[in-house]
């Protein structure tokens, strides 16, 4: 088929896995630069495995990068991957979102054949039939179900795992307002195994099931995270918790692990989203709001832990280890760590920072305010206190000889035994060992 993804952010551009499968795929934005550096096979963001994707998409023929829009009218399926934002309130900007299906709708009104719109982006239920259709049939002259197709196809990938989790997915869900655009859809995706399970369903279900895995997950980790400091007034570790939890069948493992927190571009968002949504419909979100108010105190938590472990911040210099919000990626939109670092700034602390590759990003939010180092070897140096942020593997395995400080290990990835070896002091979220001599 032939497929056009309007967006190239991370959601768009892992969809160039598609001519993995014979499909030919073409990257649709307005910005030139970044079309030309996906033209040459250069990824736009880091994700492991991505770039190599491209590149052999390009030498095959079946992926093309540009900013003209013309290319909608040869299209078979257009899906639409741009951004929906946040707004003060909670609630999501579909500005982008408007804009792209009025200019699907207008290249539409001058082409044939029979096409499927599919909305990528995460949007609340009714997008697709109250705003994406209406908006292409007034631009395109056509009807929904006759002219056209229409279906919300929701991602559900990791961030630093997109592509394997693109190319093994748990589930394929397919939201369409009629089984035509069904049909379309489920043959595009007839190339993966059988074993991935398909879900039919209308688009409002499938908007929903996008937000619900998300709250889902986060739930999970703001739990976790209560439990923590529980767990820390009564001497229990919660890491050890958490693994005995999770060989429970009815629990599982994943998502269980206690922290600084979840942030990245969906989590924060689609909780918040799905809190405004609810309160709008006359719902009373009580768990969901308590998700958020949890989440927004471990960053501080984690500077509670600085303040008791070496006293008063001003003056005294702080090493971050991770910049991230996770591992695996360059994305620092809602990092903990952005959290942390402004606390610390504003308790006069000397910060320096360290990410294996989220330091450019990094550094244009904090300007000069942070000194940006280029190895963690640098950056703990004659340290006063380390905080790990992000849990990178080179963290989690580095030589801690280098460490002359205690640690604050806020992703609970560094062995305490080594350190307390190590003659330093080690403090963790929801570490039994924290204050056994007197509680926080």
């Amino acid at each position: 088929m032939k497929i056009v993804v309007i967006g190239a952010g991370y959601v768009g551009i892992t969809l160039s896995c598609l001519t993995e499968f014979g499909h030919e795929v073409t990257m649709l934005g307005r910005d030139k630069e970044k079309a030309a550096r996906i033209a040459r096979g250069v990824s736009p963001i880091y994700e492991p495995g991505l770039e190599e994707v491209l590149r052999a998409g390009i030498k095959k023929g079946l992926l093309k990068s540009t900013t003209d829009y013309s290319v909608v009218k040869d299209a078979d399926v257009i899906f639409i991957c741009v951004g929906t934002p946040s707004r003060d309130d909670g609630s999501i900007d579909l500005s982008q979102v408007e804009t792209c299906s009025k200019s699907i709708g207008e290249q539409m009104r001058e082409s044939g054949g029979y096409k499927v719109v599919v909305v990528k982006s995460t949007c609340l239920p009714g997008t697709t039939t109250d705003v994406v259709i209406p908006t292409v049939e007034k631009a395109s002259g056509k009807k929904a179900g006759e002219d056209f197709g229409a279906c919300m196809n929701p991602e559900f990938l990791r961030e630093g795992s997109g592509v394997y989790d693109f190319m093994n997915p748990d589930k394929i869900v397919i939201g369409g307002i009629d089984s035509a655009s069904q049909k379309v859809l489920s043959d595009l995706y007839s190339g993966f195994d059988q074993k991935f399970p398909r879900i039919f369903t209308d688009t409002n279900t499938a908007e929903m099931i996008k937000y619900g895995n998300n709250a889902m997950l986060a739930t999970r980790i703001s739990f976790m995270n209560e439990l923590a400091n529980i767990c820390e007034h009564y001497h229990a570790d919660v890491k050890e918790v958490s693994r005995a939890m999770g060989i429970d069948s009815r629990i599982g493992p994943k998502f269980l692990n206690a922290g600084a927190g979840f942030g990245g571009s969906c989590f924060p968002k689609d909780v918040k989203a799905l809190i405004s949504a609810a309160k709008k419909a006359g719902v009373k979100p009580s768990l969901l709001e308590e998700v958020m108010k949890i989440n927004d105190s471990q960053p501080e938590r984690m500077v509670d832990l600085a303040e008791k472990t070496i006293g008063d911040l001003t003056d005294k210099k702080v090493s971050i280890l991770g910049l991230a919000f996770k591992s695996d990626t360059d994305d620092m939109r809602d990092s903990r760590s952005t959290v942390v670092i402004q606390s610390l700034l504003r308790k006069h602390a000397k910060v320096r920072a360290y990410d294996p590759k989220a330091m450019e990003n990094a550094r244009g939010m904090f300007d000069n305010m942070v000194t940006f180092c280029a190895s963690k070897e640098e950056c703990v140096k004659d340290a006063d206190l380390v905080m790990v942020m992000t849990e990178w593997d080179e963290f989690k395995n580095m030589e801690l000889s280098s460490i002359n400080a205690p640690i604050i290990d806020g992703r609970r990835i560094i062995d305490p035994e080594k350190v307390a070896q190590r003659g330093l002091v080690y403090r963790g979220i929801g570490w039994k060992d924290n204050f056994r001599g007197g509680r926080p």
